[in-house]
């Protein structure tokens, strides 16, 4: 069987949103209610399977970003794609998790993402308007709801990024890129 794939994908996103908490579920299966605040830059790796493609996943789980300029393009520079958490029960990071997609721009152009919706286990907490999720989704953004704490969506979110990444990569091949 061939080496697995190499893939880096980053997590952005304000601070508090349940970046760290997604990664967690994701490579341990645990939720731990205590906030712990990223620092500069987390990494962990998962192996999975995706249409009988092994690939491993570098997850960069960057420090929450409430400052637009604080993302620096080498954290981003040679990532396969993204994910964008949002905090559903606050509105203001989805603006957030908007203006950093488009303050990242050309760095990223071109790259496979998409936007998690977090806490979707307080869902009836939740501030975002389904208007502007509906909004988003009409002009191409992938966008999932997810909960780090049940693991409701969770899996869904890095399989459906990883599929992107596979797609992207084998387009490009396609066109000599």
């Amino acid at each position: 069987m061939p080496e697995p794939i190499q893939k880096k994908v980053c997590m952005i996103g304000s601070y508090g949103v349940g970046k760290t908490s997604l990664v967690r579920r994701f490579v341990e299966s645990i939720f731990d209610e205590r906030y712990q605040t990223t620092i500069g830059v987390k990494i962990d790796r998962k192996r999975v399977v995706v249409d009988e493609t092994e690939l491993n996943l570098i997850l960069w789980d960057l420090a929450g970003e409430d400052e637009l300029a604080q993302i620096r393009d080498s954290h981003v520079r040679g990532a396969s794609g993204f994910i964008l958490v949002a905090d559903g029960c606050r509105a203001a990071t989805l603006e957030r998790a908007v203006s950093l997609r488009q303050l990242l721009g050309k760095p990223v152009a071109g790259i496979p993402f998409v936007l998690a919706i977090n806490k979707a286990d307080r869902a009836a907490d939740w501030e975002i308007p389904a208007s502007s999720l509906e909004e988003l989704a009409r002009t191409g953004w992938r966008l999932l709801s997810t909960s780090a704490k049940t693991g409701d969506g969770v899996e869904s979110l890095f399989e459906t990024l990883a599929r992107s990444m596979l797609t992207s990569m084998q387009d490009r091949a396609v066109d000599g890129i």
